[in-house]
């Protein structure tokens, strides 16, 4: 696994090496709302813990460095995830709603909350696109929702999770993050769906994004 790792470094920034030099976003700002769609920055999605024990993510930017983890000591569909920075520090918390009924809802919180986040106050909420007659023709898969309301949706993230192909797209109708496959096969390793591109367009928050690769992950694997 730890070859493996390093190996997704070299990979990582030989593949940047030939890129013109992007501009990182305002980790602060999650609307898209910049001026020049061009600038994005590009992660590599590694569906592994770094920690043997554990499921989880790894995520490395395009200088190999490592950026986000996650790593998940529960088997089967957990009721929290937490996504990590590359020191182990907590970003974001997501939690499975209680009240589940028909539809996956989860709850996404700034940093680390406690057993009991009552006091917390939510930043997102994310709901499966559920379609019972099968008339989903925009191929929605989920909608990201800015507390206390339901009513109106901030993203829709549309597209096939299990082909890694996913965009998160704003009400403006502006793509401002997409998944994509990174097919290839070198030294005997073949990829598969299990390392991916994650592109974030200016303006929006990597960390944010990630965390709906989370929880679409939860929702569609």
């Amino acid at each position: 696994m730890r070859n493996m790792f390093f190996f997704l470094k070299s990979l990582s920034r030989s593949v940047h090496d030939d890129e013109e030099p992007q501009e990182q976003p305002e980790l602060s700002k999650t609307d898209g709302g910049s001026n020049d769609d061009d600038l994005c920055t590009s992660l590599t999605v590694w569906r592994k813990s770094l920690l043997i024990s554990c499921n989880g993510f790894t995520v490395i930017d395009s200088n190999g460095n490592l950026v986000y983890r996650v790593d998940n000591y529960m088997g089967g569909r957990p009721k929290e995830l937490v996504l990590m920075d590359g020191k182990g520090n907590s970003i974001l918390t997501m939690r499975r709603c209680k009240n589940l009924r028909l539809v996956d809802t989860w709850v996404i919180y700034g940093g680390e909350v406690g057993d009991h986040c009552t006091s917390e106050k939510p930043i997102f909420y994310v709901k499966k696109c559920i379609n019972i007659l099968h008339t989903n023709k925009s191929n929605v898969l989920a909608y990201v929702y800015l507390p206390p309301s339901d009513k109106r949706y901030a993203y829709t993230i549309e597209g096939s999770y299990s082909h890694r192909s996913c965009k998160v797209v704003n009400v403006k109708k502006r793509v401002v993050a997409e998944i994509k496959r990174k097919d290839a096969t070198s030294g005997g390793i073949c990829f598969g769906l299990d390392v991916f591109l994650l592109i974030i367009k200016a303006g929006f928050d990597p960390g944010f994004a990630m965390a709906l690769v989370l929880l679409l992950d939860q929702m569609f694997s």
